[in-house]
């Protein structure tokens, strides 16, 4: 029986040492490290000189020139304020309603520890959960949905100026067609817009705002077409149509990676949900057997223990069957 444990553990301990091998690795082996090399080094290229007129260069250089201030400008964003977080996720709260309800629910929660006898630290952490976690969890939650909204909305917005400028609208016009029959929150950034423009900021810069308040590609794609077009000039409607396409086959593309991974995240919910579902069960059927994990200094350290394991095995799933493109 020793021998068989032993070699049980030796042949575990090859396979994790074999699968970190291959992780680290095959990389190397492979060849992908320097493919991907290789695909920095093109991008980070110069483009080739092309002889060309001066119009057609000028109007190239505008187009560079209004994409290198957009990656700067994004790439220099940090997290936003606590009051533009709240603007996305469509509250009208100031800071102070804000900490007002952060701290009324934290009250609540160690109140609630309190009455259920859960003791003095147990109260306190579920005190500082309620105060600091949960609402800025409201935040994201509510932004997520806000974007998803607006996401689902925008490009029939886009198609609306396509069809207005064909028409022979001027931008601004169609822009307001939007904030009439667009539902929300489509209509209220547009809206924004508007606003914005009205103060005398030029209408690509107003556009461009459109991305700090709604932090989507969608709409950055929008605010740098709006300012292309502004500096350098072109077709509008074309632009804005090929744009309005994109936008359609990246929301037929998000739903279909969604369909695809249903069963992965189905899995990864069954896998997180049995330990709890089997731990209940046995405190139905056994009370006295399940009992010691929380009688006992050991079985609280082990319930501790299992609970971080949990959440590392949760969020490594997460990562794993959250798709970004």
């Amino acid at each position: 029986m020793p021998e068989m444990n032993a070699i049980a553990v030796f042949f575990l301990a090859a396979v994790a040492i074999g699968g970190v091998a291959y992780v680290f690795l095959y990389p190397l082996l492979s060849g992908e490290k320097k493919a991907e090399q290789r695909v920095a080094n093109v991008a980070r290229a110069e483009p080739m000189a092309r002889k060309t007129r001066g119009p057609q260069k000028s109007r190239r250089d505008t187009i560079e020139n209004t994409l290198k201030e957009f990656e700067e400008r994004n790439r220099n964003r940090k997290s936003p304020p606590l009051p533009v977080r709240i603007t996305q996720a469509g509250l009208s709260w100031s800071k102070q309603t804000f900490f007002i309800v952060s701290g009324a629910i934290g009250v609540g929660m160690f109140l609630l520890g309190t009455l259920a006898n859960a003791g003095l630290l147990a109260s306190m952490g579920l005190g500082f959960a309620g105060a600091f976690g949960i609402p800025h969890w409201l935040l994201g939650f509510l932004k997520r949905r806000r974007e998803q909204k607006f996401l689902n909305g925008f490009p029939d917005a886009v198609d609306v100026i396509v069809r207005g400028i064909k028409a022979g609208l001027p931008l601004l016009d169609c822009i307001k067609m939007i904030t009439i029959d667009a539902p929300e929150p489509v209509r209220s950034e547009f809206r924004a817009i508007l606003e914005t423009q009205a103060i005398g900021m030029p209408l690509g810069e107003a556009c461009g705002k459109l991305y700090e308040r709604m932090p989507v590609p969608e709409a950055n794609f929008f605010g740098i077409v709006i300012a292309i077009q502004q500096k350098a000039g072109g077709n509008l409607s074309e632009t804005l149509a090929n744009l309005s396409r994109v936008l359609r086959d990246r929301k037929k593309m998000k739903a279909k990676i969604q369909a695809m991974s249903q069963e992965a995240k189905a899995s990864a919910a069954i896998i997180g949900a049995l330990p709890i579902a089997v731990m209940t069960l046995v405190w139905i059927t056994s009370p006295s057997y399940i009992s010691l994990l929380f009688t006992e200094q050991l079985g609280n350290i082990m319930l501790a223990g299992s609970a971080v394991w949990m959440t590392m095995g949760v969020l490594v799933m997460k990562k794993m069957i959250n798709f970004d493109f």
